[in-house]
């Protein structure tokens, strides 16, 4: 069988959220989108329910897969609801819901039937995303009241660069969110994974671990805190050809990797295919039975090439860490110009084998 797969530890998972509860004091959502990041939704969550105080998602069909799968908590949809018929499902299978527009409340006020919903009200205090203009939120605060159809209301609001530690416009769109919700009583959800490592003056009962929870910085400097996370996913495969070549040969698809010297070229089973970023520049690091290599040539869609010339004893079936506890996810979006949400996310074909259960 083919030997690319992903490796998914599954207490390093926990060891994440509890730091996050650990640095914070609040209560925290383990966001799980995207299938958790392309970790596995279920099996995540599986892993987390216990101590977890609730997961959040991106849309029904996310959290739907969630509760086929035994998830019993609280489950955020953290984009709420896109046609109104989707309330009797959040109201079925007690759904907890953000609320960004005027007419998901409109459509809740409407609503006819069902038990009362949880919803974290979101306000755009910056991002200019999604939420509601401050000019609306404290009526649409008492207009949820009002209705009968909500049984609490958490106050939200999203970060755009929290990633960036020394730009101030965190700290302004704080104050956009505290001078739009004085005189509201209710808990506050401001802190998402680089507001809970970087960002410990901001105030929040209820934080969002994303991106941490899978052991990957947010940040491109050093940080304290994110350097105690723990890589989840090892993604590996193994040498399954060797070539020896002289000076001046080029190596795969466009000859953008010239050997200046006699080199000894490994073809690892991994592609674009799986997941890892086509542009990834040559040089990118690789672990190649536990010893540092790089690539060369340009990624195709099912292999790519490692040199090996400095490893004598790597051959075939060598193993290949293309990220993981040794070659940091965040090292590799970094060379390939992108983040480790993305290459996370982009993760497809590769089975995944959990440990740590």
């Amino acid at each position: 069988m083919r030997p690319a797969r992903a490796l998914i530890d599954l207490q390093a998972l926990r060891h994440n959220y509890q730091l996050a509860r650990e640095v914070t004091g609040a209560k925290a959502l383990a966001v799980i989108k995207a299938d958790a990041y392309g970790h596995g939704a279920v099996r995540c969550a599986e892993a987390l329910q216990e101590t977890a105080d609730g997961f959040a998602v991106a849309c029904i069909e996310e959290a739907l897969e969630l509760r086929a799968g035994g998830i019993a908590g609280p489950i955020l949809l953290l984009e709420g609801f896109f046609e109104a018929d989707e309330l009797p499902l959040i109201v079925e299978h007690d759904f907890w819901c953000v609320v960004h527009s005027l007419w998901q409340l409109e459509a809740i006020e409407r609503a006819t039937s069902g038990a009362p919903i949880t919803v974290w009200l979101k306000l755009d205090s910056g991002m200019h995303r999604v939420g509601l203009h401050p000019t609306d939120y404290q009526a649409a605060y008492r207009r949820l009241l009002a209705s009968g159809k909500v049984a609490k209301i958490v106050l939200m609001s999203h970060f755009a660069r929290a990633d960036e530690l020394h730009d101030p416009s965190s700290l302004q769109q704080l104050a956009v969110f505290e001078q739009t919700r004085q005189g509201l009583a209710a808990e506050v959800s401001l802190r998402n994974s680089p507001a809970v490592l970087g960002w410990p003056q901001i105030p929040s009962d209820w934080v969002r671990p994303g991106i941490m929870l899978y052991g990957a910085t947010p940040f491109e400097e050093a940080n304290a805190v994110a350097s105690r996370l723990q890589p989840v996913m090892t993604l590996e495969s193994r040498i399954i050809s060797v070539r020896e070549l002289p000076a001046g040969e080029p190596v795969g698809y466009g000859a953008r990797f010239v050997t200046a010297q006699p080199t000894r070229v490994g073809v690892v089973a991994m592609g674009y295919a799986d997941g890892y970023p086509r542009q990834a520049p040559n040089g990118t690091p690789v672990l190649v039975d536990g010893q540092r290599s790089q690539l060369v040539g340009r990624v195709s869609m099912d292999m790519l090439c490692v040199d090996l010339t400095h490893i004598p004893q790597a051959g075939l079936g060598s193993t290949v860490e293309l990220w993981g506890k040794n070659i940091l996810a965040s090292d590799v979006a970094k060379a390939a110009d992108t983040i480790p949400y993305q290459i996370f996310c982009n993760l497809r074909r590769v089975p995944r084998l959990y440990s740590g259960t």
